[in-house]
């Protein structure tokens, strides 16, 4: 089946998003991560943000996907097939995320070599590498029909989909240094969210499916997608007041900061976004019955689904790089070109801070166009003869 003439429209803009992404990304590599806005301060940015973001919306596609197998669920089964290329997709562009984050990538095959294996660092990389055989396995044995083999990867599958964002969480709760991070719900927390962010986003690329006529999705079934999205957005509603309930109650100084911070101060914008656009205001439009079955509604309650999870990234991980660390002296370097050839004021900071840079969005943007195309190619060549 040839694809329609706007979908071609599409498909040439996010090839020439993706072209100014590897076009920004060869000028990073020539000047380094001083063309971005991190810092000794704050080390990670909108690359591992992202990172977050898309590990999260490559588990939840496949938990789905996974679970129409294993519980059985013949109305599941039929989208199972985009959910895996969904997912496959989204792990790829989280991979670019963390490669384009370190730099350069040309000692990236030391992970394998000299690997520390006690750091949650190298675990996530084992846990992704396997992650992505899994996926590509299941695309494979879907396509040739091989029922029995699917089902059996499955129960493999459900708990690799879970463990790799679990792992993922560790990275950041692990973190003694950091006292928004080092919770002992976080995982819990990144599932949550990674439930109701790949369902959304599944629900969003089976409507474009439907629209596009690459594929045929019953009514129905996007009212029992609707409903299911709804309970984890509750669970995942719940667990965020859990962590907030316990930072400002029992926490110590610095939970505290990081709970003002969070609240009412830099980064409260993208949490109150979360909150209220992200998970209140998508719940009360799925609860109801007679919304979630209209295709309007339900696509826009999964985009703001999707923008609210992005949001508890960018919170969760910038927040915590705003109190600085450190007992007595001038504070920390920043370790940018700028405070190389500054004064002591200019190279020490006490607060952290960040902005992303131009070359950053457009990197970010770049993957995700890339992602995007990759997807519509691959449904296109596979979902249907």
């Amino acid at each position: 089946m040839q694809l329609t003439a706007k979908t071609k429209g599409v498909c040439i803009v996010l090839a020439l998003l993706a072209l100014a992404g590897v076009a920004a990304w060869i000028y990073q590599l020539n000047g380094g991560l001083a063309v971005t806005g991190m810092s000794n301060v704050t080390s990670w940015g909108l690359y591992i943000t992202s990172f977050m973001f898309f590990v999260g919306l490559s588990a939840g596609g496949l938990i789905v996907a996974s679970s129409a197998h294993v519980f059985n669920i013949a109305s599941f089964k039929k989208i199972a097939l985009p959910a895996v290329i969904l997912s496959t997709v989204c792990i790829c562009a989280a991979v670019a995320f963390v490669l384009i984050d370190l730099g350069g990538i040309q000692k990236a095959w030391r992970l394998f070599t000299n690997g520390n294996f006690t750091s949650p660092l190298l675990w996530d990389v084992v846990v992704i590498a396997l992650y992505l055989i899994i996926n590509i396995l299941d695309i494979i044995w879907m396509r040739r029909g091989a029922e029995s083999k699917v089902r059996k990867l499955s129960y493999v599958v459900l708990p690799v989909a879970i463990l790799v964002h679990s792992v993922t969480a560790w990275i950041f709760g692990l973190e003694a240094a950091k006292e928004g991070w080092n919770s002992a719900i976080m995982a819990p927390i990144f599932v949550a969210s990674a439930l109701d962010s790949g369902l959304a986003l599944l629900i969003v690329a089976l409507l474009g499916l439907k629209k596009a006529k690459v594929m045929d999705v019953e009514a129905g079934l996007f009212g029992k997608l609707g409903k299911l999205l709804a309970t984890f957005i509750a669970v995942d509603a719940f667990l965020i007041l859990c962590e907030v309930l316990t930072m400002g109650y029992s926490g110590g100084d610095v939970a505290h900061a990081i709970l003002r911070e969070m609240t009412a101060g830099a980064t409260a914008p993208w949490f109150w976004f979360e909150i209220i656009c992200g998970l209140l205001i998508p719940f009360i439009l799925l609860a109801n019955e007679k919304l979630r079955t209209r295709k309007g509604i339900l696509a826009l309650a999964s985009i703001l689904v999707i923008l609210g999870v992005f949001c508890k990234r960018a919170w969760l991980l910038l927040t915590s790089f705003i109190p600085v660390n450190i007992a007595g002296g001038p504070g920390v370097s920043l370790g940018t070109t700028a405070a190389a050839h500054g004064t002591a004021r200019d190279i020490f900071a006490l607060a952290g801070s960040y902005s992303p840079t131009f070359v950053e969005i457009v990197i970010v943007c770049g993957v995700i166009a890339l992602a995007a195309l990759a997807f519509i190619l691959l449904a296109k060549k596979l979902v249907r003869e």
